[in-house]
């Protein structure tokens, strides 16, 4: 009996002790959540390394681009997550994503971003959170934090700075570029909850780049929505023709705006409301604006809308290279579309036409600053001028040089002998030992005109007047050997003087008449920008294109697709 209450109180004692122990289970509070932001920062530590840390970053086996930027970004941060939150709702990812995917209005790939590989993590990320927070996987965390990262930094490089180095397809290349702290802009973007804001104020700012951005986007639409048909070959159409060619032409322009889309009553009929079409066409395209379609209206209806979104690419990508500081005022020289413009403001206050270089005498791109103008100038022809262009003349036409009143003398040593040129056998002058300084002087005949401006640069250009006038009435005029010739040189010496009044019109004037030259300092030098545009937006808010008459487009277009490719890899 007594054996029994023994064994009774022990099993009393072990039910008791059982209680005891589930009661104190009961009691004890949950295990806390994980933090996803915690959780990402530990891996992200591992990743990229404390300071003094060497070599790439990797993410999900792939290099990060951003290599260079994106450790001291973390770091600055002491390694705490930019876009993963506590409670994971990633509201400034989900905002980059959808930026991100307008890019291709700037002629980018958004998805050279890792915009799928983003785009998988996060369903992924979300599918894992709706069940348990303790479903989701750091690493993913991390991928997910880096490469959003990566993306902005990258990203935000071809906008401030484009995606070809201008240096590697264009030797003679010589601009400020632009510069910009990307992970400042970041920092900048998260801090205020708009993400989307900070990218895009790596854009260009300047009403040139947004422009041609607004065409891009226009173009993008006609090629997705199939273009225009091709325009058929034939003999050259003009008003009053009954073609069935004219029916295509009608298409083409109603397709680009050119033309009203309201039924013609007779659609094969070349007639008045189709040639004032044709002609605004032919004027945005720098074609000869006759209301006929020629061999030159007719390649040019025939370009397809494909590839004016690549022209159109093409020239987004070069105002990425150039810098925003351009000037409160300054001169821009548009080599393809053959004008220079004066801008004040922002806004072109004097615009020309201009003549520029020939494709084997290319004019280069670079900035300087107009510092001095000559009136009535004398001209000392370069030597490679004098070797190509001067020597084969004289060899052929012995008179040459007194039919344009130029001088000779023995070398380009400061007081150098002037010799006859008539008593000089060209022909037996070879270009390479050709030591003579050829020397025309102020006049009429002189191949800079009445007026030059200068301004300092290696290429040797500078922008004048000319003689030689009729060559303004010309569509395409690429007949310079680099320099700038000018249609209204004393309209914008007047311009480049205002901070003078004691210049007037009459007293310029007065001094060319003289033939005295005249060398005038400007009190303000004024910035002048030599650049290559085959497509902006005119004032009238409708696309320009131009004849790509160096050929630069392509190279551009082939170097952004090769980029766009290795940056896909």
């Amino acid at each position: 009996m007594r054996t029994r209450n023994r064994s009774v109180r022990a099993a009393a004692a072990v039910i008791a002790a059982v209680i005891a122990g589930t009661s104190a289970c009961r009691s004890r509070p949950p295990a806390a959540a994980p933090n996803p932001a915690e959780l990402a920062r530990t891996v992200l530590m591992e990743r990229v390394g404390t300071e003094g840390s060497e070599g790439p970053v990797f993410c999900r086996r792939d290099r990060i681009c951003g290599s260079d930027v994106l450790p001291g970004f973390y770091r600055k941060r002491d390694f705490r997550p930019a876009w993963i939150d506590d409670r994971l709702a990633l509201g400034d990812a989900r905002a980059f994503i959808a930026a991100l995917r307008q890019v291709d209005q700037d002629g980018l790939n958004p998805e050279n971003y890792h915009l799928a590989a983003v785009g998988s993590l996060l369903a992924g990320i979300d599918a894992a959170r709706k069940k348990s927070l303790r479903d989701v996987r750091p690493e993913d965390l991390a991928d997910l934090e880096m490469l959003l990262t990566d993306g902005f930094l990258l990203c935000g490089s071809h906008l401030v700075h484009g995606q070809v180095n201008p240096e590697t397809i264009q030797s003679e290349w010589s601009i400020k570029g632009r510069v910009g702290d990307l992970a400042a802009a970041l920092d900048k973007g998260l801090a205020a909850g708009d993400v989307p804001a900070a990218l895009d104020s790596l854009r260009p700012a300047n009403s040139f780049y947004r422009g041609i951005r607004k065409a891009h986007v226009e173009y993008a639409a006609l090629a997705a929505a199939g273009g225009w048909p091709g325009f058929p070959p034939g003999p050259k159409l003009v008003k009053g023709d009954r073609d069935a060619r004219v029916t295509v032409l009608r298409q083409i322009l109603e397709a680009m705006g050119d033309l009203s889309q309201e039924p013609a009553p007779e659609p094969e009929l070349f007639d008045d409301a189709l040639e004032a079409g044709l002609k605004q066409f032919q004027d945005r395209h720098g074609l000869e604006p006759d209301g006929a379609v020629g061999a030159a209206t007719a390649a040019a209806l025939n370009t397809s809308a494909a590839e004016r979104l690549k022209q159109l690419r093409a020239n987004l990508e070069r105002w990425r290279w150039i810098t925003e500081e351009l000037g409160d005022r300054f001169i821009m020289v548009n080599v393809a579309g053959y004008r220079v413009s004066v801008f004040e403001a922002g806004q072109a206050v004097l615009f020309m036409p201009a003549i520029v270089g020939r494709a084997y005498r290319q004019t280069p791109d670079f900035s300087g600053k107009i510092s001095t103008i000559t009136l009535n100038p004398a001209w000392n022809v370069p030597p490679k001028l004098a070797r190509e262009d001067i020597l084969p003349k004289l060899k052929k036409d012995p008179s040459y040089l007194k039919k344009k009143g130029i001088r000779v003398f023995e070398s380009w040593s400061d007081g150098a002998r002037e010799i006859d040129g008539a008593a000089v056998d060209w022909t037996q002058i070879k270009a390479n030992g050709l030591s003579f300084k050829f020397r025309q002087d102020p006049g009429p005949q002189n191949a800079l005109g009445r007026i030059l401006f200068l301004f300092p640069n290696k290429f040797d250009v500078y922008m004048h007047d000319t003689p030689e006038r009729w060559l303004f009435n010309q569509a395409v005029r690429d007949f310079s050997s680099g320099c700038i010739r000018i249609e209204k040189p004393l309209d914008l010496a007047l311009y480049a003087l205002r901070d003078d009044p004691s210049w007037t019109k009459e007293k310029i004037l007065e001094i060319i008449d003289s033939g005295e030259t005249k060398v005038i300092p400007l009190r303000k030098p004024l910035p002048v920008h030599i650049l290559y545009w085959t497509a902006w937006l005119g004032v009238d808010g409708r696309v320009q294109f131009r004849q790509d008459i160096y050929l630069r487009d392509a190279a551009l277009v082939r170097a952004l697709e090769e980029h766009a490719a290795a940056t896909a890899r």
